[in-house]
Order: C-alpha cells, then structure tokens, then sequence
C-alpha cells in the first residue's frame, strides 16, 4: 500500500514539476525551480497533503532519480523531462560510444523515417546501459532497445547534454545513427 502512495505521489510530482505547475497555481523560475514551501502548499490546496519528511523519501526513493533539491535544500526540480519551457543549465558532455533508447515495436516505423525525436519534450532521453533503456521501452509494452552511435553523433557535432540523474539528452538522433531491428549493417 505504501509503495502505490509514493508512487501516486511521484505522479502528482512529475506532472507538476515537468509539465503542468498551473494545474496548481504556481509558476517554476527559468531554471524548473520552485520554493519546497511553496509547492507543499500549493500541493495541500489541490488536494494532494505531504509533509517535507515525504517529499524528501519521495524525491530520495525515486527509481529514477527524477527529482532534485538545491543545495540549500530549499528548492525543487524536476531532473529532465519537461515540456515546460525551463533552462536547466546542464553541462555539455562526452558520451560512451554506444547509448542506447528504450521503445516499443509500434513506434519503430516512425523511428525508421525519422529517427528519434524529442516528440512533446525538450530532448530525446537516452541510456548509458540496455537494462535501464529496457526499463523505459517497458512502461508502454514489450520492451525494444535501439543502440545509438553516440561515438559519430559526436564526431558530427551533435550535442549531448547528461542531467543530474544521468539521463544522456540530444535534441535528435538521425535514422543513420540508430541500430534498429531488422535493418542491414
């Protein structure tokens, strides 16, 4: 019963802290950042009550690390995801050779005329290793993981920024830089 709390509670966050602070009256800076008093009360007024000691468990226990306070401890964020408009101030980063993406089979058409884009986010989210990319493509069904050739992305003068929680982010990879199922080479 606990663990569907925290991850009800989870919820709530990310909805409020990625995609949608009006649907609590507030506002995050530039930067994702909101006042923990803030959110707490805005949060209790809306209908969802938690005390600090929670959010702190909530924002700890996390699988993936998608929260962060500042260093005060008086500030929250979301890590990645967001598609409110926020500049998060990441670093540019050096990747592995290989990332890799978690997806499902039916988007896989798509990615073959495309590639991976962002869609309603700021960036595509990558994997610095296949377990957790399996566990990203599993949230929506079976499981496909897609190898990027983050080696040439970089030597072609893609960017790639890593967040606080390790998330590797690009604004797109191109179909030439994907290991897809079934393709030659």
């Amino acid at each position: 019963m606990e663990d569907k709390m925290m991850i009800r509670l989870s919820k709530r966050l990310s909805k409020v802290l990625r995609h949608d602070p009006g649907s609590i009256g507030v506002t995050l800076d530039p930067a994702g950042w909101i006042a923990v008093d803030e959110l707490l009360k805005a949060l209790a007024e809306h209908g969802t009550r938690m005390s600090r000691a929670t959010l702190e468990r909530v924002v700890a226990e996390n699988n993936k690390s998608r929260f962060a306070f500042d260093d005060t401890g008086s500030r929250i964020r979301a890590s990645q995801g967001h598609t409110v408009a926020v500049e998060l101030g990441l670093p540019e980063a050096t990747p592995p050779p290989v990332l890799y993406h978690g997806t499902v089979a039916a988007a896989l058409g798509g990615i073959r005329a495309e590639g991976l884009r962002p869609m309603k986010r700021h960036h595509v989210h990558l994997s610095a290793n296949v377990e957790t990319a399996m566990n990203v493509g599993a949230r929506r069904g079976k499981p496909v993981v897609l190898g990027v050739d983050a080696a040439g992305m970089g030597a072609a003068g893609y960017v790639f920024l890593i967040s606080a929680n390790g998330v590797w982010l690009t604004e797109r990879v191109p179909v030439e830089y994907l290991d897809l199922p079934g393709a030659a080479g």
